[in-house]
């Protein structure tokens, strides 16, 4: 897999994603626990890796 476009991306589209993820997560949290679950890693994922990128940007 090339992951080429993904290396693109700036940080804050990588913030915006987490937030996204967090915010379906909280709204379907009653009806499916296992997608609750995951969206909440992906949020986390992709926060830290946001996160990753702005320090090796500075």
């Amino acid at each position: 897999m090339d992951f080429s476009s993904f290396k693109k991306l700036s940080p804050m589209y990588l913030y915006l994603g987490s937030i996204l993820s967090f915010v379906l997560a909280n709204l379907i949290r009653d009806t499916s626990i296992g997608l609750y679950y995951l969206l909440i890693v992906i949020g986390l994922v992709l926060f830290v890796l946001g996160f990753m990128k702005r320090m090796k940007a500075k």
